[in-house]
């Protein structure tokens, strides 16, 4: 096979459901002429960060040869021809990846980039590893060291994700996938302990639509029996003309209290599904996973619980009830159409086939319309959802005419959509007008025909032209069904991708149970991916009952990742975590996390009362309980100056009270549940000296007695632990007290020197060592 130089890109690198795969559109002209024939190219990171970390371009290429790279303002190219010893690996540190390349843990080269490109990364090495291997061995190299995830829902994956691929082929179809009006029907789940009253209403409809469909057939003997033998000079039975009138008002009367009936039992049988589905989404959203809400926006998501649901709701009530009743009422129509005439029903009925091959025709553009409006109305939900919290930033950094112009956009994107479903449904519902208008025109030269011929009455056709009305009315109203129903549709998709989505940290098939929790945890082997970037690996420690230890290290060195899987927000992609002895993926997840207090860097406070939030845990705590919480958390004095005390309200977000007061409530809060395990989670990094004091004091009477992992920003602020964990880049580097760190004069020692001195330890001075069995660095 001949590969020319524009044809860059190896025909083997095109997998299926990736439609085009193109280089960086700055780089192609120069790519290709570093090009040899028969060489093409395999993967490629575009970097965007030089040496000193400032923004520049440049790339780095796999291609069945070598490795190419160009880097920064640097015009001329390296390359490396594959041989043995040489190996890429990576790295991630504060937002930074570096990717370098080793001989023989010789470093040769380093890219840095930010980690949006981290993906990109991947694929880099999975490309050079299997290149590698080939031109070595003539054999590919076993995949185990590339395994990767899905950076939205965090699934393990057979390969790294192509180019153009963001998310795996589960969330593509989530994301992707046209709602299908048969969605509608997995509504049942929620209708069906409402079926009794279901059918009622379906009885109601079938005797209010009968009611509706007897005035015009009383139209026929009150035209031939009674006008117009009176025009021929026959006087009027005003005992027949009292008949007919009292039954044409008795059928108004019998289809009114019948419709009545009907529409209100509907009503309250959707609104309770409607209250069903709303309940049955925010009960699996809270089961769901951090990693799912970690790739979801909180407007969206409320979009979806909210309006949403409100749609299914009058979809149900409103449009559903009068589609039965379009149907109904048109069968019923024919029927006794067909019963008085059949050839003037014959020609009452052609204009359908045509208004239902219009219906089919603008269905699909309608339904993926439809879902498209609701993406980007809930854009612009998202936006608000992200500007009105944070709304004290936007003012103090005067962002605001950005925030508009931010919010002016997806309000235009959101325009933009709405206007091309627009023009469909406008060409659509006058075209089924005219058709029906056409249609009772054509019924009236056929029906005077037929007078003409003495076929029919005057009273038939009377009759023939008030059912044809009703007839084209009710077509007409199911001709704009389809709006309805492909919204509904949209909508229904949406929630049930929600319903659909399977947690990533699932309850147990045989849940344990402990009785009594001493509070030992063990990390056997631990190590974690948070979709294509490793962040922990081979973590092994064990923690005593009553031991307090301290995790320590760089930002970004995977101290809040380990207490993430303690805390069982996310699960362990290698090696197990154990609670006294039973991995805590056996273990109910309520059940394991109620025995564990959490103090975060940021505590969040709910929209309540003092005692509400501190009674979070234990809604059923008594008031002196909740007292003696905020005593121990040096609390009660600041609370009891407050105009309501324990029931003052604290805002939105706990905006009425200071860092150091929400995070005292929040201490007060873990007090109360009284757990065997603690996690400190930089609970005193964000407050003065001398509201941290304060914090210490309480954290005091929150430690004793309890198994306690603890993150502090000051170094010093951990010098009474037990031990003391040294992690940095996802790994255990040092372990024991601060005096036997501080003897050793390692990693601890120089950033504990560093913080007192108030300066940074570069990062570069660390020189990574190639670990054969993962095919990564680490120190």
């Amino acid at each position: 096979m001949t590969n020319t130089k524009p044809s860059l890109i190896s025909p083997a690198s095109i997998s299926p459901g990736v439609l085009s795969l193109t280089l960086p559109s700055s780089w192609a002209v120069q790519i290709e002429s570093q090009l040899s024939d028969e060489e093409w190219v395999l993967a490629w990171l575009e970097t965007d960060l030089d040496a000193q970390l400032h923004f520049a371009s440049g790339v780095v290429l796999v291609t069945n040869r070598r490795l190419l790279a160009r880097s920064g303002k640097d015009e001329t190219w390296e390359n490396w021809t594959y041989r043995q010893g040489l190996a890429l690996v990576r790295h991630d540190h504060a937002g930074v990846g570096s990717l370098e390349l080793l001989d023989t843990n010789l470093l040769l080269s380093r890219w840095r980039y930010t980690l949006g490109r981290d993906a990109a990364a991947g694929r880099l090495i999975y490309h050079f590893t299997q290149q590698l291997g080939q031109q070595l061995t003539g054999e590919l190299v076993p995949l185990l060291a590339q395994e990767t995830t899905c950076p939205k829902c965090n699934r393990v994956l057979d390969a790294p994700l192509l180019a153009g691929q963001e998310e795996c082929a589960e969330c593509s179809r989530e994301s992707h996938t046209p709602p299908s009006t048969w969605t509608l029907f997995r509504l049942w789940r929620f209708a069906r302990p409402y079926k009794g009253r279901l059918f009622a209403g379906f009885l109601l409809t079938l005797g209010s639509t009968a009611a509706t469909l007897v005035p015009p057939y009383l139209t026929m003997p009150l035209m031939d029996n009674v006008l117009i033998p009176y025009q021929n000079g026959k006087p009027i039975d005003t005992d027949l003309v009292r008949f007919y009138l009292t039954a044409l008002l008795g059928a108004a009367l019998l289809a009114w209290v019948l419709g009545w009936a009907r529409t209100y039992m509907l009503a309250l049988v959707s609104e309770r599904i409607g209250a069903d589905l709303r309940t049955a989404t925010y009960d699996h959203l809270l089961k769901l996973s951090q990693a799912y809400f970690g790739g979801k926006r909180t407007g969206d998501l409320m979009a979806r619980i909210g309006s949403e649901t409100d749609r299914i709701n009058v979809f149900i009530s409103l449009h559903l009830l009068d589609f039965f009743t379009d149907v109904l009422m048109i069968g019923m129509t024919i029927v006794i159409l067909v019963s008085i005439d059949p050839w003037l029903a014959l020609v009452t009925l052609l204009p359908l086939p045509i208004i239902a091959w219009l219906i089919h025709l603008v269905r699909d553009r309608l339904r993926t319309g439809f879902e498209k409006v609701d993406r980007v109305w809930a854009e612009v939900t998202s936006v608000l959802a992200d500007t009105i919290p944070g709304m004290r930033v936007v003012k103090a950094f005067a962002q605001e005419k950005r925030e508009a112009a931010r919010f002016r956009s997806a309000n235009d994107r959101n325009l933009e959509v709405n206007d091309r479903v627009n023009k469909v449904w406008s060409l659509f519902t006058p075209t089924v007008t005219l058709l029906t208008e056409i249609g009772l025109l054509v019924v009236w030269v056929f029906g005077i025909w037929q007078i003409s011929k003495d076929e029919i009455t005057v009273g038939v056709l009377t009759a023939f032209l008030a059912y044809i009305s009703r007839f084209y009315l009710r077509l007409d109203s199911m001709s704009r069904m389809v709006s309805f129903t492909q919204k509904a549709a949209a909508g229904t998709k949406r929630i049930f991708d929600i319903l659909d989505h399977i947690s990533s940290v699932p309850e147990p098939v045989n849940p344990v149970h402990l009785p009594v929790v001493e509070g030992r945890i063990e990390l056997r082997g631990v190590g974690f991916r948070y979709g294509t970037r490793r962040v922990t690996r081979d973590i092994s420690i064990t923690i005593e009952p009553g031991e307090m230890i301290g995790l320590v290290g760089h930002s970004g060195s995977g101290k809040s990742t380990m207490v993430n899987l303690i805390c069982r927000f996310y699960d362990v992609t290698e090696g197990a975590i154990l609670l006294d002895g039973i991995d805590i993926r056996s273990l109910p997840i309520v059940e394991y996390r109620k025995n564990i207090g959490l103090v975060l860097q940021e505590p969040f406070l709910f929209f309540g009362t003092i005692a509400e939030n501190i009674a979070y845990g234990k809604p059923d705590a008594q008031r002196d309980e909740i007292v003696a919480a905020a005593r121990a958390a040096h609390a009660h004095e600041f609370i009891l100056r407050l105009a309501h005390g324990y029931d003052s309200l604290v805002g939105e977000r706990g905006q009425a009270l200071s860092g150091g007061e929400r995070q005292r409530i929040s201490i007060a809060r873990a007090l109360l549940i009284d757990p065997r395990i603690l996690i400190l989670d930089e609970a005193t990094s964000s407050v003065d000296t001398t509201t941290e004091k304060e914090i210490q004091k309480a954290l005091e009477n929150l430690v004793r007695g309890r198994t306690t992992i603890a993150i502090a920003h000051r170094l010093s602020t951990l010098r009474d632990a037990n031990r003391l964990i040294v992690l940095d880049r996802g790994s255990v580097i040092e372990t024991g007290n601060h005096d036997e760190l501080m003897a050793k004069e390692g990693h601890y020692y120089r950033l504990y020197q560093a913080q007192a001195r108030n300066v940074d330890i570069e990062d570069d001075l660390r020189r990574p060592v190639l670990d054969r069995k993962t095919g990564e660095g680490r120190e």
